[in-house]
């Protein structure tokens, strides 16, 4: 909203009035077009226009009414009728700018204009000329200023609309693109990797029955395994239920512990992959990634993957990428940056660019948060993946 429509805020209609009124004494002060003392006749219909302004301010036809009123009433009477005059102006132009439907203002209009017409005196060329510039300066300047006023807030009003519709439409967009990734994860690891742990946990099981007269250290063997596959399995499970419905499952249900022992071999593949696709990457990986559990694992292993993608994709063959996942007190702390040579960046707007947006879905699971924008010419992905609590879930979550 431009600032006429600030000016002409509905809270600010006093406001203005009294500054309308101050403008009216400051003119009586010093005798406006007719220098000397004003007439008791000319004070008291001044104040009753100041009153009346003060007093009805909120009821525009009321105030029109009774401002057009005193001006006929001056016209008969006095011979400066300027402060009756602004008055009738300036309540009709309030009633431009604020009255609810159109057909009001022009009411209010077609009976300012009557009454002026009724004070012009003159022969006809000069009644002529006196009535045209008379209705102009107090109908239709104040009416066009109205317009004006009323088209900008009215305005200002659609922008604002627009603004809010498209603000629910990226925040709808960056919902259904979380969803849609959480849904991918939850997949990933129910069908394929709940499956195997599964599938393991059942067999060593099987083997702990068949399998007599083991030696009690072979028999400890099969009881850890089978009580850390059972407990991956449950972690699992609890993470598949997270990233189905957030908001069912509360405190640390979506932070599991899980051991895959591939991830530094996984990332080692990815960095591989960029760099037959043209992208030079220098990487510092921590040993300690291997000692991970599969949750923070995986989530690193996708965040690394997904970042190196996005260098090839936006910054080009020709890009220099760095890549540093180091684990320091539990947390893994990854950064990816380029220095944007080739093709230039493209920054993912609000809503749109689903990869940052499931990054940042699989971060904010583990308790983290990404940062991913420029940095120089360039573009970085960072996040801190804080430590896993080694908290047990009292009721854990079953997933189909």
């Amino acid at each position: 909203m431009g600032w006429l429509g600030r000016l002409f805020d509905a809270r600010d209609a006093r406001v203005r009035m009294v500054l309308v009124i101050i403008a009216g004494v400051f003119y009586l002060s010093f005798g406006g077009l007719h220098a000397g003392t004003p007439t008791t006749t000319q004070l008291v219909l001044a104040v009753a226009a100041f009153t009346a302004g003060l007093l009805l301010f909120r009821r525009l036809v009321g105030n029109l009414l009774v401002q057009v009123a005193l001006l006929a009433v001056a016209i008969h009477v006095i011979d400066d009728v300027m402060i009756n005059q602004v008055g009738a102006g300036w309540a009709l132009l309030e009633l431009t700018v604020r009255a609810r439907r159109t057909r009001t203002i022009w009411w209010g209009a077609g009976l300012l204009a009557l009454v002026d017409l009724t004070g012009v005196r003159g022969e006809p060329v000069e009644w002529l000329l006196a009535a045209a510039s008379g209705l102009v300066v107090d109908v239709g300047v104040p009416v066009l200023l109205g317009l004006v006023i009323r088209t900008t807030q009215e305005l200002g009003r659609q922008a604002q609309q627009r603004a809010e519709e498209e603000q629910r439409r990226r925040e709808s967009e960056n919902r259904a693109a979380r969803a849609d990734e959480r849904s991918a994860i939850a997949r990933e690891l129910h069908d394929v990797v709940a499956h195997h742990v599964a599938s393991m946990v059942l067999r060593v099981g099987v083997a702990r029955h068949v399998l007599t007269d083991l030696d009690p250290r072979v028999d400890e063997v099969f009881d850890d395994v089978h009580g850390t596959g059972s407990a991956a399995l449950a972690d699992l499970r609890r993470l598949v239920a997270v990233l189905r419905d957030p908001d069912g499952v509360r405190g640390d249900a979506a932070l599991t512990a899980i051991e895959p022992s591939a991830v530094p071999a996984a990332i080692g593949a990815a960095v591989d992959r960029a760099r037959q696709a043209g992208v030079t990457v220098e990487a510092e990986v921590d040993p300690a990634v291997a000692s991970l559990d599969a949750v923070r694992g995986l989530a690193v292993l996708r965040l690394t993957q997904e970042s190196l993608t996005n260098v090839a994709k936006h910054a080009g063959a020709a890009a220099l990428a760095r890549l540093s996942v180091t684990v320091v007190d539990g947390a893994v702390h990854l950064e990816v940056t380029d220095n944007g040579r080739g093709a230039v960046p493209t920054a993912v707007p609000a809503g749109g660019g689903h990869g940052i947006t499931g990054m940042r879905e699989r971060v904010e699971v583990l308790g983290g948060h990404l940062e991913a924008g420029p940095t120089g010419s360039g573009w970085r992905v960072r996040t801190v993946l804080p430590a896993t609590p080694d908290r047990d879930v009292p009721h854990p979550v079953e997933a189909s």
